[in-house]
């Protein structure tokens, strides 16, 4: 007798088995549903997958990629330098006017500008941490009407879903964290150079940054999620690998 095949080739198999004989004589409505539920067989025939992931396999599933990916963009983005030292993730200087005429010169210098931009990539990584519960809290909560599509989808297909439905919050929540930022490191660079009164407005500026900064997040997301489904296996997470595995299955 050879060697027994490991337990998710098995019952991979006879999934399989199962899926292509009641799916020779169904109609292309029933066949689409066979799919996705064929998607699942072999996931929750894994040891523990069945209570992890419970009756809604793939919705779960959907979360806990969001949330590794989360998890793994954040990690880098709160690091010293997390959004400056990457060219993905960087905040560029906007225009923030002025009507003081010595220091609209100031700000057309490249020194100057670079200056103020790494006090908004700073101010990022502050706001980064205020964002990330924000982000991982809307995961377990988020809408997933139609998650096998997500599943299927394009390699961001889940970050964009996300972004869709809490970039406007991550926004709000990073606000307050920009707005005091800037007020103290940009205003005391600007000052120092003008002499004067500086007459920007900050309100404007943060607003400007926290909306860099959320796009600046989705994309660091989008990143990593589409690492972990080009490579579910480097996870070492039996759910993800399971899932996206078989996402294949119902393309």
């Amino acid at each position: 007798m050879g060697a027994a095949q490991p337990l998710f080739k098995r019952n991979e198999a006879a999934g399989t088995a199962v899926f292509r004989s009641m799916n020779a004589c169904a109609s292309p409505a029933r066949r689409r549903l066979l799919a996705q539920s064929a998607l699942l067989l072999p996931l929750l025939a894994l040891p523990g997958c069945a209570t992890t992931l419970g009756s809604t396999g793939v919705e779960e599933g959907v979360r806990r990629l969001l949330t590794l990916s989360s998890e793994r963009a954040f990690a880098r983005l709160t690091e010293p330098g997390g959004f400056y030292d990457d060219q993905l993730t960087r905040l560029t200087l906007p225009d923030i006017g002025s009507g003081n005429d010595v220091l609209g010169a100031v700000l057309r210098t490249n020194a100057v500008r670079s200056r103020v931009a790494m006090a908004l990539n700073d101010v990022a990584v502050d706001a980064a941490e205020r964002a990330t519960p924000v982000v991982l809290d809307s995961i377990r909560s988020m809408t997933l009407s139609d998650a096998v599509a997500v599943l299927r989808g394009g390699p961001t297909a889940a970050t964009d879903l996300l972004q869709r439905q809490v970039g406007g919050a991550l926004v709000e929540a990073m606000l307050p964290e920009f707005s005091s930022g800037l007020r103290s490191d940009a205003l005391e660079i600007l000052s120092a150079v003008a002499g004067s009164r500086t007459g920007i407005d900050y309100l404007a500026l943060a607003r400007a940054g926290a909306d860099q900064a959320g796009q600046a997040i989705f994309r660091a997301i989008g990143r990593e999620e589409a690492a972990i489904r080009a490579d579910p296996r480097s996870t070492r997470d039996p759910a993800l690998i399971a899932l996206l595995g078989g996402a294949s299955l119902v393309r």
